[in-house]
């Protein structure tokens, strides 16, 4: 009988509330920030481009700071990084919207990127030491959980604005009590550091479809597409499903925001649903029927044109990479040959350098052509879900008996 067999103890379910406090202070946090840029903009009086290149820094901040994440989490343990990552994002937070100028604006910005990238690998290292123990796929609610704080985050924002409340106020309110939370959140965190309390610390547990350390590589490789797809289709709800609707197909305004709400909409729903479906079926088959709505959903969307089907294939695409990110990281997580978070590092470096660059490239794409041909992009990432899910686990039957590397499955 293993440890997960035994069910959670009170310990464990007390650390699984506390590491769902950590992602909604992660969620939370930045969105604060957001609804204030118009502000911010105008009191710096700086141009739409200038404007556009100071933003960028906050992804910048996480690329250039994401590698380290592995190594602090080995030192130190994913809880106290994660916290510490908390409170250093919500100072860089606080700093940018008080910046007095543009350059400490980008600074702020990379300096808060850089914390907000290190504390989302190290919470979600945590997540999968608490799942491990409960024996059972539970890192999907906790993402649900990160939308929550960032839906909390938002409304925040807008009454503070509605209130007419000074940003210095409402930001620094915003950095006292998620940076609380988080501090109290630490105590209930598992002790020790990663992989020290994990029986499953040396095999992979039938996560992945390989044996040894020379395919490593190959299956990190897989598990990146799956990744960048599930955040590439996401992507384009957030930057382009508005523009496409209004521009191609001449919806108003109103209707037009429907297709980005309905995408995060039904990835949340999807998030809520999806350690259910995993515990189930296993992340192979999740993740494949995800890819397959994706490619479908947006396939017949893009072939047939309309408001509403357009809005629906949205839908379906938020539906269908709701666990893709959760399950890259728990698999690469457990890699065989790889140091405690050196695989989740990897996935989530890799994969916010796709966020970064998939924007410019459905640019290009609608420049040379079309936005609708750019688009192909999310049917595109559907199937490739579908052709690379082979790495993820199957059933998880065996997943909570550790088995000998020589056993694991085959894809």
């Amino acid at each position: 009988m293993t440890r997960a067999d035994l069910g959670p103890t009170p310990a464990d379910r007390r650390a699984r509330a506390a590491v769902a406090a950590l992602f909604l202070t992660n969620g939370a946090l930045f969105a604060n920030l957001i609804p204030r840029y118009p502000e911010i903009k105008a009191d710096l009086q700086i141009s739409n481009a200038t404007y556009g290149l100071a933003v960028a820094a906050f992804p910048a901040g996480a690329i250039a700071a994401g590698l380290a994440a592995g190594v602090l989490i080995r030192r130190f343990g994913s809880a106290r990084v994660a916290v510490a990552g908390t409170v250093l994002t919500s100072i860089g937070v606080l700093t940018a919207g008080l910046a007095p100028s543009l350059v400490l604006l980008v600074l702020a910005l990379f300096a808060g990127g850089a914390m907000d990238a290190i504390t989302d690998v190290a919470q979600n290292a945590h997540g999968l030491r608490v799942q491990r123990r409960y024996g059972r796929s539970i890192l999907n609610s906790f993402h649900a959980v990160w939308s929550v704080g960032a839906v909390l985050g938002g409304s925040m924002a807008a009454a503070a604005i509605a209130l007419d409340m000074p940003r210095g106020m409402h930001l620094g309110i915003s950095a006292a009590l998620f940076s609380v939370v988080a501090l109290v959140a630490l105590r209930y965190c598992l002790p020790g550091l990663d992989g020290a309390d994990d029986e499953a610390g040396a095999v992979s547990q039938g996560v992945v479809s390989t044996v040894g350390r020379g395919r490593t590589a190959f299956v990190l490789a897989a598990l990146v597409l799956v990744a960048v797809a599930g955040t590439l289709v996401e992507d384009a709800g957030n930057s382009w499903a508005a523009v496409y609707l209004s521009g191609n197909l001449g919806a108003v305004a109103a209707i037009a925001a429907t297709g980005y709400i309905a995408l995060t909409g039904a990835q949340f729903i999807g998030r809520l649903l999806g350690d259910r479906f995993v515990d189930r079926f296993g992340q192979r088959a999740v993740a494949r029927a995800g890819g397959a709505l994706v490619a479908g959903g947006m396939g017949l969307a893009l072939a047939f044109p309309s408001i509403p089907g357009t809005i629906a294939g949205f839908a379906c695409a938020g539906f269908g990479v709701a666990t893709l990110v959760p399950a890259a990281m728990d698999a690469a997580d457990r890699l065989p040959g790889l140091r405690a978070g050196t695989g989740l590092t990897a996935v989530s470096w890799l994969m916010r350098l796709g966020f970064l660059l998939s924007p410019p490239v459905v640019g290009l794409v609608a420049d040379a052509s079309s936005l609708r041909a750019g688009l192909l992009v999310v049917p595109i990432a559907g199937l490739v879900v579908v052709l690379v899910a082979g790495v993820l686990s199957g059933r998880p039957a065996a997943v909570r008996t550790p088995q000998p590397e020589s056993a694991i499955m085959n894809a």
